[in-house]
Parts: structure tokens; sequence; C-alpha cells
């Protein structure tokens, strides 16, 4: 006996709150922007970024 297939497929509401793939990738991303800016701070300066921030030894 062959099943009927529905007619309408639903609409499903993708949410960008909460553990879900698109926050992880963003966090992911936002992560390695700021671990370059990083890298880029200290090149710039000579100095390590707690140095620069002014809380480690110069």
């Amino acid at each position: 006996m062959a099943q009927v297939q529905p007619s309408v497929q639903p609409k499903l509401v993708v949410t960008r709150f909460g553990f879900n793939r698109f926050a992880e990738q963003l966090n992911g991303r936002a992560a390695m922007v700021g671990f370059a800016a990083l890298l880029a701070i200290e090149y710039i300066t000579g100095q390590n970024p707690l140095a620069w921030m002014g809380l480690g030894i110069n």
C-alpha cells in the first residue's frame, strides 16, 4: 500500500539564537579575527598585549 505524500511542505523557522551551528561558526570566526588582531598589535607595537594595555611589564 503506497503512502500519500503531503502536498505542502511546512516552513521551518531557522533560529539564530542559542547553541546552533550559526552561533558556533560566528563565535569561531570572531575568535580568529581577535587572535589575528592580537598578533598584529604585538607585531606593530613590539610589546606583548598586556604591556600594550598597561597591565604588564614593558
